[in-house]
């Protein structure tokens, strides 16, 4: 077989295995658009459902010096703290310390490690970032910006030099209409991306993105990506300057016709650059050009995700009960 024959064939196949796909036939949990997504998600790709019983859970991290995940349940307002033997139990409880009625989101969101290991959260319910020390205490890296208290911090992720960049959407106020609690009241009249450069050394980086949720940076930290929650279902991407601020915003990938009640969340790369986006559909596999490869659809609405396992090939997934993950090729990027 010629050069010319196998690339027809390795078309003709795929052409196959998408039709097979749309028919509800073959892998069924992958819908591929475009045949790129085969060095990215095998042919023999199974996403599995790792383990369930939890009640609204988000912001998985793997932490390589164990060998574990961490995620948080939001509404059982712990992190908890799931291991390869399939054991789960809780890395903090209560990450809040006072009582609301059950089912609000007051535990932490988005997680993350910096460069020494140590967990950094966006804690939903206390309304700030903090990181955990090794001997176990919790330092406040940011609570207000000018002296207000901020809104509800989302996602985070850490840059290379130490930065920590977040978002602040207005999550947790959302969930008490009316006249909510003394210490759940707005002090910001709007929507923030930010850094810290240290405990207390926080500043604006952006106000453009209207609701922003999930947040990561490209493997080279030239570009940040960010999406948009509410009312239009949208990600961002900005260009990132030498001194950490960003300019040149501009729409990465627009789903606001998508009437579902499935958001733009969290996000994860890949070392090629590829863009993971948990939104509509699922997971959304979108390379830097802002070309959709494939969707890894998942049974139950997706929040956010992680790179996992020694090398860095498996996908973990939150999505609302339950913890998913997949096999992939390709090598993420992760803290």
């Amino acid at each position: 077989m010629n050069t010319l024959d196998k690339r027809l064939f390795g078309v003709i196949t795929w052409i196959v295995v998408a039709a097979a796909v749309a028919s509800g036939q073959g892998e069924g949990a992958i819908r591929r658009l475009d045949p790129l997504l085969d060095g990215i998600v095998p042919a023999n790709a199974h996403l599995e459902k790792v383990h369930g019983g939890f009640r609204f859970i988000e912001g998985p991290v793997w932490v390589r010096a164990g060998g574990y995940l961490l995620f948080s349940d939001l509404m059982d307002n712990a992190i908890m703290k799931w291991t390869p033997d399939d054991v789960v139990t809780v890395f903090r409880k209560p990450v809040f310390p006072a009582q609301f009625p059950d089912g609000a989101l007051i535990g932490s969101n988005g997680l993350a490690l910096d460069a020494q290991g140590r967990l950094l959260a966006a804690e939903h319910g206390n309304r700030r970032i903090t990181r955990t020390e090794k001997d176990g205490s919790i330092t406040v890296l940011a609570d207000r910006y000018e002296g207000k208290r901020l809104n509800s911090p989302n996602d985070l992720v850490a840059k290379k030099n130490g930065d920590v960049y977040f978002t602040d959407p207005t999550a947790l106020l959302r969930t008490f209409p009316g006249d909510p609690p003394a210490q759940l009241r707005q002090e910001l009249d709007f929507n923030g991306i930010y850094r810290i450069k240290g405990p207390g050394n926080i500043d604006l980086v952006t106000r453009a993105v209207p609701y922003p949720n999930g947040i990561v940076f490209s493997p080279d930290e030239k570009r940040l990506y960010v999406a948009n929650s509410r009312p239009e279902k949208f990600w961002m991407v900005f260009d990132v300057r030498d001194d950490g601020s960003v300019v040149n915003g501009r729409k990465f990938l627009d789903l606001s016709d998508d009437k579902t009640d499935q958001v733009p969340d969290g996000m994860k790369v890949d070392t090629r650059g590829n863009v993971y986006l948990s939104g509509p559909g699922g997971v959304r596999v979108v390379t830097p050009a802002g070309q959709q490869l494939g969707v890894i659809q998942v049974p139950e609405i997706v929040a956010n995700l992680a790179w996992g396992d020694a090398d860095n090939k498996t996908l973990y997934i939150t999505a609302r009960t339950s913890l998913y993950r997949m096999r992939l090729n390709v090598t993420g990027v992760r803290p």
